[in-house]
Order: structure tokens, then sequence, then C-alpha cells
């Protein structure tokens, strides 16, 4: 089983997040904030991977430290999970249908983080929750776990469809390039023989 384990603890937010990338999408999240547990419940779901979240912040100021340092929580883990990366498919992309909406996702688990992000929102919030703290969540994931993630929202009306499919579409990624590929169990995808660095 790969597993990862991160505490996090500042004077803003303390953070315990566990992973199992060979799970079966069982999840146990506790952020303070419904919407952001809503999606990270999707993510946990439709990726297959065991999420266990508990955090407190200081939600009395605002949801940005408790969404950011969340971020930051599970991309860690992700990439202590990940180790060296052998073996794995590395790439995996999605296209997510939400009603009305379309987003693509695509990525790289190669350990060179970068976030492109093409979305927009009509509203500032949703719920409780300013739309502007999707994009902190997303790069610090992919900071965090070593990804490069490319996220566009092709077209869509609901504010709420365009983050839940965005969360979904990083899903069927991650799953579909965590997986372990037979053909090359005992190598790393790459021709330097290590993930990161220069190109």
């Amino acid at each position: 089983m790969r597993e990862g384990s991160v505490e996090r603890n500042t004077k803003e937010t303390e953070i315990k997040v566990k992973v199992g990338l060979d799970g079966s999408g069982v999840y146990q999240v506790e952020t303070g904030i419904g919407f952001l547990d809503h999606m990270l419940e999707q993510l946990s779901r439709h990726s297959l991977i065991d999420l266990t979240v508990k955090a407190k912040g200081d939600l009395h100021i605002d949801f940005h430290h408790t969404t950011e340092d969340t971020g930051i929580a599970i991309g860690e883990a992700v990439a202590k999970a990940l180790g060296d990366r052998r073996g794995i498919t590395r790439y995996g992309s999605a296209l997510i249908p939400m009603d009305e909406t379309l987003t693509r996702v695509a990525l790289d688990l190669s350990n060179r983080p970068y976030l492109v992000w093409k979305v927009a929102f009509s509203k500032p919030k949703l719920g409780d929750m300013d739309t502007e703290l999707f994009k902190e969540w997303f790069q610090a994931f992919a900071q965090a776990a070593g990804v490069t993630l490319h996220i566009e929202n092709l077209y869509g009306e609901n504010n709420h469809h365009i983050v839940e499919s965005c969360f979904k579409g990083l899903a069927r990624a991650l799953r579909e390039a965590i997986e372990i590929d037979p053909r090359k169990t005992d190598a790393v995808p790459s021709t330097k023989g290590v993930l990161g660095g220069s190109l």
C-alpha cells in the first residue's frame, strides 16, 4: 500500500492528512468549510484515493489559510505516498461533463510543479466560500505534490458545477496517473531515470 501522512501546524492552521493511493475512495474530511469538505470528498471518491483530513484553522478571519494549507498538506501526503514515483503511469487526463459545464484536466506527476488555471467564475462566492480560493487550493496542491497541472473550464454557467468538475477532473486524472504500469513496475517513467529538476 502506498500511503502518506502529514501533520502541518502553524499559527494559522492545524492539519492532519493521510492518503492511501491504492484505496477505494473512503474518506473522512473535516475542515470546518462545508463546501471544501464536499469537494475533497469528491476528490477521494472519484480518484479511489483513501483520504483523511482533519483541519482547524482561523476561520474567524477568513477561509484562505485553511483552504491553502489543506491543499499543501494533501499534496505533501500524495508526494510521500508516491515516493520515487517508480512504476507509475505518470500522465493522466479527464474530460468532465456536469450538466451544462465541461472541464478538461491534464496532469503530469513530473515532480515539476506548475499550474495552468483557465477557470472563471461569475460570482465572488459559493455559499460562504470565496471563489478565488479554488485557484489557491489547486496551486498549493500542485506545488506540494510536484504536479504539472492544467485545468481549463471549456464552458459552463453554474459556478458550483464549474468547481465540482475541476475537482472531479483532478480526481480522474490522478486515478489514471498514479496507476502502476504493469509493463514497467520497476522503472521511473523518465529517460533521466529520475523525476523532477530540469526538463
